[in-house]
């Protein structure tokens, strides 16, 4: 299993105590903060991109309800998300209406984020801090995974795309991929990342009941061929002047739960 090919040290520098110290929410800004609460499963779940398991319809399901850049009237189109975990890994499950499934990049640590695309941001501890893991998957299943710097220096934002950690994904949709003369139905993706792709990073607060991490959930919607826009969507509200997605102040509270 591939884990961090950067140092130990590097990641430990700047995720727990570098110059730039970490900014903190306080205990009493925690509580105020959305929260969503993933159930513990007591089954084996298959990662084929189909809620078979009874689990899935146990957890909580949340929509990604906040919108941006979105410029006609088919551009909100109604996600869902749902997760599960056990000792050993998180389990995430996205549901997506989608009319016009459309995807472009097929190589790892590319741009899967201007394409349909699902992602997920965490911090595996329950304090906002400059750090985060990023797990970005289109249609195609081409994945940008890497961890992210805000403000690492002078003021500019990086990320670390040697980061790359061996989880699992599966993809259902229903219609057709960049074919916009018919109206498609959606698509589904299925994940299954193991605890160990955080490695000691993922011991300071671990996966188990009652204890809680910071995510974001979002949704990249593409429905052009052409050009590079897309619509943004997210499970967490961002503030008004949106200036995108890795603002780790506004993710919201990952409680488990059994």
């Amino acid at each position: 299993m591939k884990l961090f090919l950067c140092s130990s040290f590097l990641v430990l520098l700047v995720f727990i105590s570098c110059n730039n110290k970490p900014k903190i929410t306080t205990n009493s800004e925690s509580k105020e903060l959305p929260t969503f609460k993933a159930l513990k499963t007591n089954e084996t779940i298959i990662i084929d991109g189909i809620m078979n398991e009874d689990n899935w319809s146990k957890t909580e399901s949340a929509h990604f309800d906040y919108f941006y850049n979105d410029k006609k009237k088919d551009d909100k189109q109604k996600s869902t998300f749902r997760m599960l975990w056990d000792i050993d890994n998180l389990y995430i499950f996205y549901e997506f209406e989608d009319k016009y499934l459309t995807a472009k990049e097929l190589n790892g640590d590319g741009q899967p984020y201007n394409d349909d695309c699902a992602e997920i941001f965490l911090i595996p501890v329950p304090q906002a801090l400059d750090t985060h893991f990023c797990f970005e998957v289109n249609i195609y299943k081409a994945a940008n995974d890497l961890i992210f710097f805000n403000n690492y220096y002078n003021g500019e934002s990086v990320g670390l795309k040697t980061f790359n950690p061996d989880f699992e994904v599966e993809v259902t949709y229903d219609g057709t991929l960049n074919d916009n003369s018919d109206i498609d139905k959606g698509w589904t993706m299925e994940m299954k990342i193991p605890i160990s792709v955080f490695g000691f990073l993922g011991e300071f607060e671990p996966v188990k009941k009652g204890n809680s991490w910071r995510f974001l959930a979002i949704r990249q919607e593409r429905n052009e061929i052409e050009g590079a826009r897309r619509v943004i969507s997210t499970i967490f509200p961002m503030p008004d002047d949106f200036r995108g997605v890795h603002e780790p102040f506004h993710f919201g509270v990952l409680k488990f739960i059994e």
